[in-house]
């Protein structure tokens, strides 16, 4: 009883009640409250990542263009495969790919 009188007395002292006060406006009622810099993290974590993606995306299509400006038999593959090109004297036949899922029947 007399530990339960101590910590009650303790509560009802102004500055532990001062403190609660500001430590519950700051934790959940302030625009930067807890819930907000959780969400800011998550959303930081996924725009670097997608940075990440892109900076190696962008790295792999400058080394592909690096590849094109220098090696004309590259240069030919890529045009015929992306573009379709063909040379003069031949013929360009284009099978299209079977398709699994709701044109399998037809």
């Amino acid at each position: 009883m007399k530990f339960l009188k101590q910590i009650s007395r303790q509560l009802g002292n102004k500055y532990v009640i001062a403190l609660a006060v500001f430590a519950m406006i700051m934790l959940f009622f302030d625009k930067n409250d807890i819930f907000t810099q959780a969400a800011r993290k998550r959303q930081l974590r996924n725009l670097q990542e997608s940075k990440q993606y892109y900076t190696d995306q962008i790295n792999a299509e400058r080394a592909e263009l690096q590849e094109l400006k220098s090696n004309p038999a590259a240069l030919e593959k890529y045009a015929r495969e992306k573009y379709l090109m063909k040379k003069d004297n031949e013929d360009l036949f284009i099978i299209p790919e079977k398709t699994t899922g709701e044109n399998a029947g037809q």
